[in-house]
């Protein structure tokens, strides 16, 4: 009975796309689709300059693994989109790994990390990667003696004066620069805020099938402002329909809806982080439409929200075209200095 009663409060949770909204550049209706200017921020992790730039050296460091050849920024680069251009990630000593490099950004507006949601804050989750054999596989006590011994010591006595160097430390300075990894200037942003010229019709026109539950559905998960519901569901992808696939949500919820289920990425800059899906199994947008067009593959345990549409060539080229509207214009990134 608990089990039933949680899988009512699940199903009950799902974002309905009920808006009415008034497609014209600046209109009020369409307000909800900007992000809040600032990050959301814990308070026991208040964001600093300090903390950013500290964060932003350990987030490129590879000595922060176990070889001492592989770091943040080698799963999640700006080269790539805060990702790695892979179909699925690469871990220690090269080894293939099940799942795609989830990107960076926005992840400070989500309220759950991870693919499998096993992690709830950015400070939890950029100690994982280290700490996980399968990945960077670093002894902790080590990185701690070699932050303690080395010029780093002297940026964490600034970002955190009068506290040791430990893991909490050090989890919170690269959450602090996650943080400011984002994306919120786009040209469907421009438009919503009154810009008429920064669509095109097409991209209008594939705003439209985007959020209509009865043609795109796609807002349905991909909902405002961040364009994810937060939420975990079962696509029907073809690798979910192979031999002891990757059950995702399921390990941590173990609900039958959350067999396959994996969580609802950001759609925003998604030009930058090809290939798509958890499995890299989308090479492009396109294929990406294509997949939701016929309701996925496998069938069994699929999301309720996954149905086939009724689209046609050219409604999926628009709403193609409307996702290409949700990249910010890239800028020159900045490596940092490392400490010695």
């Amino acid at each position: 009975m608990k089990q039933l009663a949680l899988i009512a409060l699940f199903l009950t949770s799902f974002h309905v796309v009920a808006t009415e909204y008034v497609f014209e550049a600046g209109h009020a209706s369409l307000q909800e689709w900007l992000l809040p200017e600032n990050v959301p921020t814990p308070k026991d992790n208040p964001l600093t300059p300090e903390k950013v730039a500290l964060g932003k050296m350990l987030f490129f460091d590879p000595r922060l693994s176990g070889d001492g050849n592989m770091s943040c920024a080698s799963c999640h680069s700006p080269l790539f989109g805060w990702s790695d251009g892979q179909k699925t990630a690469r871990g220690h000593k090269s080894m293939v790994l099940g799942r795609a490099s989830p990107v960076v950004v926005n992840t400070g507006y989500n309220d759950i990390q991870m693919w499998d949601g096993r992690e709830k804050t950015l400070e939890d989750q950029s100690i994982g990667p280290m700490r996980n054999t399968a990945e960077m596989n670093m002894d902790i006590p080590k990185l701690r003696n070699f932050l303690r011994t080395s010029d780093y010591k002297e940026h964490f006595d600034k970002a955190f004066p009068k506290e040791t160097i430990g893991v909490e430390q050090i989890a919170k300075a690269i959450a602090s620069f996650e943080r400011t990894i984002v994306s919120r200037n786009s040209p469907f942003d421009k438009w919503v805020k009154g810009d008429k010229t920064a669509l095109s019709e097409q991209q209008v026109r594939g705003f439209k099938l985007f959020v209509d539950p009865n043609k795109g559905n796609c807002a349905v998960c991909h909902s405002a402002p961040n364009f994810t519901d937060n939420g975990f569901h079962n696509l029907g992808l073809a690798s979910y329909g192979q031999e002891n696939p990757d059950l995702g949500r399921y390990t941590q919820r173990p609900l039958r809806l959350m067999k396959g289920a994996f969580k609802t990425p950001t759609i925003r800059d998604i030009t930058l982080s090809a290939p798509y899906f958890h499995d890299g199994s989308a090479e492009t947008l396109m294929d990406v439409v294509e997949h939701y067009a016929i309701g996925g593959v496998v069938k069994e345990n699929r999301s309720p929200n996954m149905k086939t549409l009724n689209l046609s060539q050219q409604e999926k080229e628009d709403i193609v075209a409307f996702m290409e509207s949700l990249t910010t214009p890239p800028k020159a990134f900045v490596l940092p200095i490392l400490p010695l």
